[in-house]
């Protein structure tokens, strides 16, 4: 196989884990809405980028749940 792939794949794959756990840290967050807390999961799920875009935004914006 090419190298240029073998690092291709390696981008995707560690965006798909960062996505994976921004998508659970949201799950596990109040956002005060269900609209923002949609918002948030619609930007996550932007391929390479939505990480990240929720990473610097959003991160801090949600409060974790207390449990029961």
């Amino acid at each position: 196989m090419d190298q240029t792939i073998l690092y291709i794949l390696l981008v995707f794959a560690i965006s798909l884990g960062l996505t994976m756990l921004a998508l659970i840290d949201i799950i596990l967050k109040d956002f005060g809405s269900i609209k923002m807390k949609f918002f948030w999961h619609f930007i996550a799920i932007i391929p390479i980028i939505g990480w990240l875009i929720y990473l610097i935004f959003g991160f801090r914006k949600g409060q974790k749940k207390k449990p029961v």
